[in-house]
């Protein structure tokens, strides 16, 4: 007899449910098989749900930011039976040109969980050994679910010096957007938050002494550093005339495009960095010693746990766009 557990299953855009699926017992070497504890909701598991990612492929299992705990392991495994751990969920081959250049986070043959290979929003899920970074027990589990959405952020931050003083715009105060003023503010930079929600920037102010601002206050202040992360038009064509002459922008939203004024970019000498998601190990476990720190404060970014049969709610509020970061807890004691 086959054994069952329970897990999400995205059919088709807009059509996902709660289903009984298949439990393998099969692990390769490398594998292991993790009992989820917690899954966060991110912008790309939205896109995939409203069919606006063209490379997503349906149907498909959800879910990447994903937190467990070994239960099983395959012969040539280090990790032992119940290390906690978190998943990066975006394949690597090692091989291409990029990866020997030590960029990973653009390998050539990149999958992505969740999006165009099953993800894990189930129980239990198997993964390459690969692609898992133990965590130590004593860390909360509220803290180690955000560490892949931090690690994006940790990854783009290393593209400029920003340091106490240093005048930050963030532009966008979604997950990513609030994780950026975190860590900005935790590096001592002088934060400037904006966005169009009235609501976004009164929890941004939970991060310390920060100013914040809509869209429209801001007339003739730049600044040395500007991050991007509402991934729209507006904000990117924004970032470009409130970075100050020498200034640096970093491009964190997936925007389709946006005018791009070339002669400013000249004249002031601007430098403009694309990133996406991160380099692993290394941003992971850059991510795992901020988030050790007790003075380093993240916990405005997570606005509700919410038990995984309640999965309708939970994504109609992660749709919503009017909340923080939304988790779904497998927790056995929540089932």
């Amino acid at each position: 007899m086959v054994k069952k557990m329970l897990g999400l299953y995205l059919n088709k855009p807009g059509d996902i449910e709660l289903k009984e699926l298949p439990s393998s017992s099969s692990l390769k070497e490398d594998e292991v098989k993790v009992k989820l504890i917690y899954g966060g909701i991110c912008g790309s598991d939205i896109g995939v749900y409203k069919g606006k990612i063209p490379h997503a492929s349906y149907p498909v299992l959800p879910g990447h930011e994903l937190l467990g705990t070994i239960m099983e392991t395959g012969k040539n495994v280090k990790y032992e039976v119940g290390t906690k751990i978190v998943v990066q969920p975006n394949s690597f081959c090692g091989e291409c040109d990029l990866c020997v250049k030590g960029k990973t986070n653009i390998c050539r043959y990149k999958q992505s969980l969740g999006v165009n290979a099953d993800g894990g929003f189930s129980e239990e899920f198997m993964i390459s050994s690969k692609y898992i970074l133990p965590i130590p027990d004593d860390m909360p589990d509220e803290r180690a679910v955000l560490i892949e959405p931090f690690a994006v952020i940790v990854h783009a931050f290393k593209k400029v010096e920003i340091t106490k003083g240093t005048s930050v715009a963030i532009i966008g105060c979604g997950t990513e957007g609030m994780l950026a003023i975190a860590l900005a503010t935790y590096l001592g930079a002088d934060v400037t938050a904006i966005d169009i929600s009235r609501e976004k920037l009164e929890k941004a102010k939970l991060f310390g002494d920060i100013k914040t601002a809509h869209p429209e206050d801001i007339q003739d202040e730049t600044f040395e550093v500007v991050i991007e992360a509402a991934g729209v038009r507006q904000s990117v064509e924004q970032a470009m005339e409130i970075a100050g002459p020498g200034g640096s922008i970093v491009l964190v939203g997936l925007t389709p495009e946006a005018n791009f004024p070339a002669v400013r970019v000249v004249r002031n000498e601007l430098t403009v960095y694309g990133t996406i998601i991160y380099n692993f190990p290394s941003d992971f476990s850059q991510t795992l010693e901020y988030l050790k720190q007790d003075d380093f404060y993240v916990e405005p970014i997570i606005s509700e746990i919410i038990p995984f049969k309640e999965y309708e709610r939970a994504y109609e509020m992660a749709v919503s766009g009017k909340y923080g970061k939304i988790i779904l807890n497998f927790k056995e004691e929540q089932n």
